[in-house]
């Protein structure tokens, strides 16, 4: 019986998977210092500003952190003379730092791939230094200073990508870039090319020439227009597909050159009074629909292991399990025993 990381990669590669991949059964998550020197905040918490100066509040009730967008707390006020509001945060931390992570990640379960995670992405970023609505007007009506923009923010992930790769040697880069909403991308496709696929080429080609396996992004949205720039771009995985890009087409049709992670949009099964039957009729509903074992994970949407509401992530996993023990004849436990222990980070 493979183990979750050997089954992942049999997976993406198009090799003989033993059983479905589980969610995030095959990935443990790690951070580096830049993580730790950009605080975030958590549930409950208002006004907390990063390295960048943006400011994210979670409110009660709400899914995760948002930047907060009031004229006074606006980083990039002028797009015209972004340079003068805009300004990286240094990548130089201790040697002590460094080390400490790589003990975190050399202590790593050997049954999962070691990911960093990073977020957020270049579009994102851009959004939330401007608001997403001056963000998506600067597009159309600044297309210079957006790119130089977007070119600046480029050169911090490639400066990132640099020491990441010195220090810390991932199997795996576990990247949030949320690219669209659940019926269309932000950006049309052209549009989206222009700015951002070159500058994925180089960052994610900068991770798989020094040692990284999989390239794993994040964005739970529809962007079936633009999986053929997500295979240039070099993505292993794009998790987070949901239900309106037609998962199972996108497998017969890519499936050999990227996996699609997701297919359970969380509104299935991550709300006030979920049931089991919910999470059963949900998992087994992706599984028979999409009927691959390899380009594709069954997996909430989320960009995480985990759940807005108690319990979900954990039945979704056992639902999985349940059917791979019915098709496949491996028992829960012994499906237990190839992963490491779950972790709910969200």
């Amino acid at each position: 019986m493979l183990t979750a990381k050997e089954n992942m990669r049999e997976c993406v590669r198009g090799g003989k998977p033993d059983r479905y991949v589980n969610q995030y059964e095959a990935i443990q998550f790690f951070f580096s210092p830049h993580s730790w020197h950009s605080p975030s905040p958590q549930k409950g918490q208002e006004n907390v500003v990063n390295a960048w100066g943006i400011t994210f509040s979670w409110p009660e009730g709400t899914p995760g952190g948002f930047p907060v967008h009031t004229p006074d707390k606006i980083v990039l006020k002028d797009i015209e003379n972004w340079r003068e509001y805009v300004h990286a945060p240094s990548l130089e931390f201790p040697e002590e730092e460094w080390a400490q992570c790589k003990k975190m990640m050399d202590e790593g379960d050997d049954r999962a791939f070691h990911a960093i995670f990073e977020a957020p992405g270049l579009f994102e970023m851009s959004h939330h230094l401007l608001s997403i609505d001056e963000a998506l007007l600067d597009y159309m009506v600044y297309p210079d200073e957006m790119e130089e923009l977007v070119e600046y923010i480029t050169d911090y992930e490639m400066r990132l990508a640099e020491v990441v790769c010195e220090y810390l040697h991932p199997d795996m880069i576990f990247h949030h870039d949320d690219w669209g909403s659940e019926l269309n991308t932000f950006l049309r496709t052209e549009t989206f090319e222009d700015y951002f696929l070159e500058p994925y080429k180089r960052i994610y080609g900068y991770y798989h020439d020094h040692g990284v396996e999989m390239i794993v992004h994040h964005s739970d949205s529809y962007c079936a227009n633009i999986v053929p720039q997500m295979i240039e771009m070099g993505i292993d995985v794009w998790q987070g597909p949901m239900k309106s890009n037609n998962v199972p087409e996108l497998v017969k049709q890519y499936g050999d050159k990227i996996t699609f992670m997701g297919d359970i949009d969380n509104k299935l099964v991550d709300f006030t009074g979920w049931t089991v039957e919910d999470c059963r009729k949900a998992a087994r509903g992706s599984i028979e629909s999409v009927n691959s074992l390899t380009g594709y994970i069954p997996c909430i949407t989320q960009g995480g292991p985990g759940s807005l509401f108690p319990g979900t992530y954990a039945q979704l996993s056992k639902e999985i399990a349940l059917y791979n023990q019915e098709k496949f004849g491996f028992s829960v436990e012994e499906q237990e025993a190839m992963a490491p222990p779950m972790v709910i980070m969200f």
